[in-house]
């Protein structure tokens, strides 16, 4: 790729801990020549979190994001010299932890790491000091270790030294950050301010203040993880290097133990959330003979981890007690959601964030952060990591704090895929929250709406529809989902539903140079008609997805794009980032003053027809447009289009008067037997019963629209961003070919059936993993209920061998094999394949 910025600009890096070497040492290596890395602390260790951080790591995470960006941090730590393998094993306890490790080993089978459960006799071989007989068993990884990641820092900042690209300054204090007409301009340290094109925070713990010295912020809070050593001990004396053993984590005690040289390192998240503020942590000064990051011990908190510790290696701990070398409260970052925050913020231009990362990525957030600057977009997609993902309320210090709260002590939990938080919820409201209500909606937390999965008022809609409504006999399947989805789903096949959308985003963009702008940020072409709707893919500079969205052209000098709740932040930043200079183009955010009304079914215009004058026949008011209509005296702008595959129209409307459209439309729905649907309906079944792809799941950067079976016959004329790798991609035979999956059979080994829930692998019929030529394993990305077509469906890339009609494969679920089929290869819909449902006119039906 070329890059977008000249690799001349002065960037500063504020921060010397692993994360700001890494960044400095690829910003070097991508021929970066005028650096400036800046840390308050004296050098090798500043005394930031990484000098103090349990250094190991272990290779597999739930997320594929972060299980890549392991993967990647152990290469260029192992290439560096300073990562010792060692193996690692998470223990379990109890049934519901060995139910969790069976999950790991599908996770790591769908990422690519080599892992395996192993029962109590094979734990003791490896670990002879653990006491076995309160194991059920562990999930092993051989490749997880440890690293010196303070001569890691150390050898990346020497590199880019060796270049010429970089001055150091140590023992400097940041002041203050400069920002003219939106765009950073320079560092203020105690030695004098530094001028500045870019300025890079990777700071830790001390990020949130840097930030809102620019006027950003950072959602972020300090939280304490409790370590204490004890040594010597002469098993691990006699192994003569820093560690001779597998590391353990005691997952259910939410503990670990290592080897450090001939001390145990004991380490402990199972105490209360312990959190700081940023601006409380005492300088180097303060901290001696102790570093910043170190706070007193409480020894409270650590009293019944130190017993679990105890019990599980009683040989060490009871038989030889060995003395306390040490003990502290270690402080690492924190955020609402757990994720790391990259990327350049959206309050200020250039200034970037490298925040929330712990040592086992960090080397690859370096390189992401050093691609994503220089080319516009990063190999190892960064999606989920985005600091543009927060809305406005999820960055201020109250909700940080209540979410840190909540979820540290699932640090080490068995966290659900659809696990709900609790803490600061209702924040964001419909209009016809009261309406949902008294109907029983099960909500889910969406961007802070409250939107509703199901609705317990619908449970007769089981009985209705009988045998067609499948169950769930585990309770893990069945957790946070309910059968009633799937009726309503029958319901809205059958008549009618109505969906809230209200948690969409509308941004309006207009002015006179609006079309070469809207047909720059597309891929598909957007010079059409005045009310007309395109749905595009949105590229990244490298050619993989940036979003998938509707835009439709309003007036000749005005598009109206819709963005959906968990993005909206992230296609905001993208949009505003990428506005001409010259002020030809506006942009305006109606998220807030507009709300939404899904209304689809055979029956959706019977329901609409008598409360409009509108004529809604399909020759007036063709598929894929939109008008501004009214429903009784409301104007209502009416985008005649679906994401579950039936008639009917996205209803916007100011948000004052929602609750009049949702009452009037609900009248007339009792008259054809209509039903209030939730997003099951809306996010899983109905779309993928069509096919229907999702950006953050398999939309991602690292595919692109021809392997998504998204490219159009034609390329149009007009220059888009990310079009010579899309032209590229179009000319070759593309590596994987995304499919929809029929589950064949569900029953398990103990006759009880059992419902995949997502990320897990798709194998070969002899249970092999199938990769494609860039290295990508296919894995089920999407999956849940297709009622209408009574099979449980799967969205999976497979390569082109596999990618056939017929082709019988095998999903692993819970150490198990399911066989599956392909039933579609590429876009074409399982349901209603011509499309016809969505066309048909419906008013005199």
């Amino acid at each position: 790729m070329k890059p977008i910025i000249d690799t001349n600009s002065r960037i500063i890096v504020i921060g010397a801990g692993i994360v700001g070497n890494s960044v400095v040492y690829h910003l070097a290596r991508l021929g970066w020549t005028n650096i400036t890395q800046v840390d308050k602390g004296p050098l090798p260790d500043p005394g930031g979190s990484t000098g103090h951080a349990s250094n190991f790591i272990f290779p597999v995470d739930h997320s594929r994001e972060m299980t890549l960006r392991i993967a990647e941090s152990m290469r260029q730590y192992k290439e560096l010299g300073v990562f010792t393998e060692s193996g690692g094993i998470e223990v379990a306890r109890s049934e519901e932890r060995m139910q969790e490790l069976t999950r790991r080993l599908a996770s790591s089978k769908a990422w690519g790491v080599h892992s395996e459960l192993i029962d109590p006799e094979r734990i003791k071989e490896l670990v002879p000091y653990v006491n076995e007989k309160i194991l059920l068993g562990g999930f092993y990884t051989p490749s997880g270790g440890v690293v010196d990641s303070v001569k890691a820092g150390t050898l990346m900042r020497e590199y880019a030294l060796g270049k010429n690209a970089l001055t150091v300054m140590e023992s400097t204090e940041v002041l203050d950050i400069t920002v003219d007409a939106g765009k950073v301009t320079a560092v203020v340290t105690d030695k004098g301010p530094i001028d500045a094109d870019y300025v890079v925070i990777a700071c830790g713990l001390w990020s949130p203040r840097i930030a809102r010295m620019a006027g950003a912020s950072i959602p972020l809070v300090p939280a304490v993880h409790q370590l204490a050593a004890v040594g010597p001990v002469p098993v691990l004396e006699k192994t003569g290097n820093e560690i001779g053993y597998p590391i353990v984590r005691d997952m259910d005690s939410m503990m670990y133990e290592r080897q450090h040289f001939g001390d145990m390192e004991l380490g402990s998240y199972a105490h209360r959330a312990i959190l700081h503020d940023p601006d409380e942590i005492p300088s180097v000064a303060e901290a001696a003979p102790a570093t910043p990051t170190k706070a007193p011990f409480t020894e409270e908190d650590f009293k019944p981890q130190m017993e679990d510790a105890r019990e599980i290696i009683p040989e060490i701990l009871v038989k030889e007690n060995p003395e306390r070398r040490y003990a502290f409260n270690g402080l690492l970052s924190y955020t609402p959601d757990g994720r790391s925050i990259l990327g350049e913020t959206p309050e200020v231009q250039n200034l970037w964030s490298a925040a929330a990362v712990w040592i086992r990525e960090a080397p690859a957030v370096g390189r992401v952060i050093g691609e994503w600057l220089t080319y516009g977009a990063a190999e190892l997609d960064p999606h989920k990591s985005d600091i543009a993902r927060f809305y406005d309320h999820q960055r201020c210090d109250h909700h940080v704090r209540a979410r840190v709260d909540e979820n540290f002590i699932k640090s080490y939990g068995i966290v659900h895929p659809q696990e709900q938080n609790e803490s600061n919820r209702r924040v964001r409201l419909s209009p016809f929250y009261a309406r949902q209500e008294a109907l029983g909606a099960n909500f889910f937390e969406m961007g802070g709406w409250e939107r509703p999965q199901w609705y317990e008022a619908n449970k007769d809609l089981l009985e209705e529809f009988g045998d067609k409504i499948s169950s769930r006999e585990s309770e893990w399947d069945s957790r946070w989902w309910s059968p009633i989805i799937n009726a309503e789903h029958l319901a809205m096949r059958e008549r009618a539903a109505m969906i809230d959308l209200s948690a969409f985003n509308l941004f309006d963009i207009e002015g006179p140079g609006v079309l070469n702008y809207i047909q720059k940020m597309a891929v598909n072409q957007m010079n059409v008609k005045v009310g007309r709707a395109v749905y595009t893919p949105i590229l990244t500079h490298n050619g993989g997805f940036k979003a998938d969205l509707t835009i439709t052209r309003i007036a000749e000098n005005r598009f109206r794009v819709v963005s959906a709740s968990a993005d909206g932040g992230l296609d905001k930043f993208w949009f505003k980032k990428h506005l001409p200079t010259d002020g030809s183009v506006q942009f305006t955010d109606l998220s807030s003053a507009r709300t939404c009304i899904g209304l689809w079914g055979p029956k959706a215009a019977q329901m609409l027809a008598p409360l409009t004058d509108e004529n809604l026949d399909v020759a007036a008011f063709p598929w894929g447009t939109a008008k501004t209509i009214r429903i009784g005296t409301v104007e209502v702008w009416a985008l005649r289009i679906s994401y579950v595959g039936e008639n009917g129209w996205e209803l916007h409307t100011p948000i004052e008067s929602g609750l009049y459209v949702w009452d009037s439309l609900w009248e007339q729905g009792r008259k054809v037997g209509a039903v209030a649907a939730g997003s099951g309906v809306y996010g899983t079944t109905g779309r993928l019963e069509k096919g229907y792809r999702f950006y953050g799941a398999e939309l991602e950067s690292e595919y692109n629209p021809v392997e998504a079976g998204l490219a159009r016959p034609k390329v149009k004329q007009a220059d888009f961003i990310g079009k010579e790798a899309y032209l590229k991609a179009r000319s070759e035979e593309p590596a994987a070919i995304l499919c929809t999956l029929t589950v064949d059979d569900h029953t398990s080994a103990s006759g009880v059936k059992r419902y995949n829930l997502g990320n897990e692998p798709i194998l070969t019929p002899d249970g092999n993993t199938i990769v494609d030529r860039r290295g990508r394993v296919s894995v089920a990305y999407s999956t849940g209920a297709g009622p209408s077509v009574g099979k449980h469906l799967i969205l999976s890339y497979l390569p082109p061998e596999y990618a056939k009609e017929g082709t019988k494969l095998k999903l692993e679920y819970m150490n198990e094999h399911y066989p599956v089929t392909v039933a579609v290869a590429g876009s074409r819909p399982l349901f209603d394949p011509e499309n016809t449902r969505m066309r048909e006119n419906g008013v005199s039906a």
